[in-house]
């Protein structure tokens, strides 16, 4: 998915700001304009994560030139930022893995005592951290 990011420019002592226009609250900034678009995709990966774990829906992008029309936005610079929400999804994936056997022991031990699966107790684990 491709979102519109709206860029306050900065300047020697303030930081460009950056909005995500289609993403209620999902805004962050950078000291160069290259920092301000990297963050931004950070920013909106953790936005749609969040949404997802929370069961919500994720919002379509509009153009950019919808939100142009926005006054709030006039002066800001506009970019595109590409995102691939196949990385967040929850879609469950076989994979095969190698663990030595010890550490096994201790993974089949604690995902018992906790009345999980293997798989389970690992992405529970996982996700926490």
């Amino acid at each position: 998915m491709k979102y519109p990011i709206a860029i306050e420019p900065g300047d020697a002592k303030h930081a460009f700001g950056v909005v995500v226009p289609d993403l209620p609250g999902c805004f962050s900034a950078g000291d160069t304009l290259d920092e301000a678009i990297d963050n931004a995709k950070k920013m909106i990966e953790f936005w749609l994560e969040t949404v997802i774990d929370d069961g919500g829906a994720i919002p379509e992008p509009s153009s950019i030139a919808k939100h142009q029309a926005n006054p709030e936005f006039r002066d800001w610079v506009w970019a595109v930022v590409t995102v691939d929400i196949s990385e967040l999804s929850n879609k469950a994936e076989r994979v095969n893995i190698t663990i030595p056997a010890r550490a096994l022991r201790r993974i089949d031990a604690a995902a018992k005592e906790a009345g999980e699966t293997r798989s389970g107790y690992i992405v529970r684990r996982v996700l926490a951290a």
